[in-house]
């Protein structure tokens, strides 16, 4: 339960129709099991109690009489459990039969919800014996002696408020307008759903979808449980099919007709920030409250985090993902060419990856306009570092996608910069760097006025947010289509055309250009090597992409970030590492805001951007202060 993360199972138990004191001994068993692996809420199948396929055996007093006997035993055997279960059971009240969830805890009763929409089609004939509980608010109910109460309720645990929860059973989540609705909006952020959806032929990935698309709507969490094996198969097969998602991601599933426990990690802090940041959903006080003291307490996690959150996982989507980027990233460009009436579109082309994809853009745009290639001019500006790989990378790239391309050596104009400003030639200082950068920008913005022309920015978004460009240098354009991809996207989306164009020499120059190290080239090269490699100084990208996406899109603190991060770069980076490049990470991210803040329009591509016209509003003169000293506080 530490930083938010609630370990949550569903569970289907191996049921036998009616005799409900088996059914408790293997309702114990789950339960125990459960909480030995440290599930902190665990959801078990509707009616598990007594067994969904009893018929008209509900109606028989031998059998809910049984029932209770069975909640008293459960409830006796697991007086010394932490886990919250929620069972099903039918349950009488005031002469009617309701279909119940009864929520339990360390051998108490919390509370009971009853089904508010109950099925009377196909296969499903429950109204022949149940009642809704649509009607029912807040009221008393008995059951094997304890009173406990019954109706629309939040349970919310005292020692952390963002770690709550609603149930909903089975046909309660098919319906248009669910009770986990009206839950969310009272402050649930998970939803538990108790069911018996019994498995035909394409179900399987309906439900799948719809407990995605429900807790993606709702930006909850999503533990649903259903009836497996043992119940009746007089007309229906039963699969226990349990899946656990999270704002519309499946985190765990089982496989269907295996019965046991799925579980993982809901993120109850990340749900909670999301309503933040998203605040659309209507909120209200919750009708009741339901407290129950469960310790917080260390817990190893069972969930896995991506080690690059940007790029696609999917790998047999891989070339639609692809072409959806590139096609926003040029349409973005064909919007601001044909507004502008430019003739050209003009670019640094430095035979590096950044601007390798902006080149590969600026083409795809100029095709879709019908421009000839020759209206995108690549400029290629060796001086002091520029290595004779890079430079010949640029002009095989150039010539193989067909655009124009010179080479303006700017050593000489720096030079006598250099003499202009009183800067030494042998003092390799900021200032020696950054008056390269922006002679370079010079140049292509004075072609760019020649030509009739535009510049095209190429910096990333991992740059941005390290703030790695040089102030009214490379941080300058006229358009930036890079500007919300990061740099490990950048490395898969130059992959992903360096194998389309398989066999040429634009393949041959985008391989070579994934292999160099990626630098600014601003220091004076080594023979042929490139002397200045981004990444020693500013650390690896794959750990600030990865701590980019956490920290921006879900809101993580540092302690947070740090935690996941060692986790899942382990074998990778010591955790030593990871905090060093994270408080790197940090300080760059304050420091930097002033270049973010005056920043070039660029088409939003991802979720994560930092776009002072769109997602990202922060003053440049910031403190880190809180920020750091969460981090100091952990090594």
């Amino acid at each position: 339960m530490k930083d938010g993360f609630i370990k949550c199972g569903a569970a289907s138990i191996d049921v036998t129709v009616g005799d409900c004191d088996k059914n408790a001994q293997a309702i114990v068993d789950a339960i125990i099991s459960a909480d030995k692996d440290g599930i902190k809420l665990l959801a078990l199948p509707e009616l598990c109690v007594s067994g969904y396929t009893c018929g008209d055996l509900f109606l028989q007093d031998a059998l809910l009489d049984g029932v209770e006997k069975a909640i008293d035993f459960i409830l006796k055997k697991t007086k010394k459990t932490d886990a919250v279960a929620v069972i099903g059971a039918p349950l009488r009240k005031c002469g009617k039969l309701y279909n119940c969830a009864v929520v339990i805890r360390g051998g108490e009763i919390l509370g009971v919800v009853a089904k508010q929409n109950i099925p009377n089609y196909g296969e499903f004939y429950e109204a022949r014996y149940f009642v809704s509980g649509k009607d029912i608010d807040i009221s008393d109910i008995e059951i094997a002696g304890r009173t406990s109460i019954i109706g629309k309720m939040v349970f919310v645990n005292s020692n952390k408020a963002q770690y709550s929860f609603g149930v909903e059973i089975c046909e309660d989540m098919w319906v248009a307008e669910s009770p986990s609705i009206e839950l969310v909006e009272k402050g649930a952020n998970i939803i538990v759903n108790i069911s018996a959806s019994d498995e035909v032929v394409g179900k399987a990935p309906y439900r799948r979808t719809l407990v995605s698309a429900q807790s993606g709507k709702l930006n909850c969490g999503y533990v649903y449980a259903s009836a497996g094996e043992g119940e009746s198969t007089t007309d229906a097969v039963f699969a226990g099919h349990n899946i656990i998602a999270e704002g519309g991601n499946i985190l765990a599933e089982s496989k269907l007709f295996e019965n046991g426990i799925v579980c993982s990690d809901i993120d109850v802090d990340k749900l909670a920030f999301e309503k933040r940041r998203v605040n659309t959903l209507k909120g209200a006080d919750g009708e009741f409250i339901v407290k129950f003291d469960q310790a917080l307490s260390e817990n190893k996690l069972t969930r896995k985090f991506s080690g690059a959150p940007f790029v696609p996982d999917d790998t047999e989507k891989r070339k639609d993902r692809c072409e959806l980027i590139l096609q926003m990233q040029a349409n973005g460009l064909k919007k601001r060419i044909a507004h502008t009436g430019s003739k050209k579109i003009v670019i640094g082309l430095s035979g590096g990856l950044d601007s390798a994809l902006a080149l590969l853009v600026a083409v795809k745009a100029a095709d879709s306009l019908n421009m000839d290639r020759q209206s995108v001019l690549a400029v290629t500006m060796p001086c002091f570092g520029t290595t004779k790989r890079t430079k010949s990378n640029a002009e095989i790239l150039a010539n193989g996608l067909g655009v124009d391309f010179i080479s303006v050596d700017i050593s000489a104009t720096v030079e006598s910069h250099f003499k202009d400003i009183g800067q030494k030639k042998t003092d390799l200082n900021t200032t020696f760097e950054n008056a390269q950068a922006r002679e370079r920008t010079q140049v292509l913005m004075d072609i760019a006025n020649k030509t009739g022309g535009l510049v095209l920015g190429t910096g990333d978004l991992s740059e941005l947010a390290l703030g790695w460009a040089t102030y009214n240098g490379d941080h300058m354009s006229m358009y930036g289509v890079n500007a919300s991809i990061p740099k490990t996207l950048v490395r898969y989306l130059v992959k992903y055309c360096a194998d389309e164009h398989s066999g040429d020499s634009v393949s041959d120059a985008l391989n070579d250009i994934l292999a160099t190290p990626v630098s600014p080239e601003l220091l004076p090269a080594k023979g042929d090597e490139i002397a200045q490699q981004t990444e020693d100084i500013v650390g690896p990208y794959e750990l600030h992409d990865f701590f980019l996406y956490y920290i921006l899109r879900w809101g993580y603190p540092p302690k947070k970030v740090y935690r996941i991060a060692a986790q899942t770069f382990d074998g990778i980076y010591d955790r030593e590492i990871v905090g060093k490049w994270l408080k790197n990470f940090y300080k760059r991210f304050f420091a930097q805001q002033f270049k973010r803040s005056c920043l070039p329009d660029g088409p939003k591509v991802g979720s994560v951007t930092l776009s002072p016209r769109g997602d990202w509003r922060m003053p440049s003169d910031a403190s880190a202060s809180l920020w750091l000293k969460e981090l100091d506080a952990l090594q």
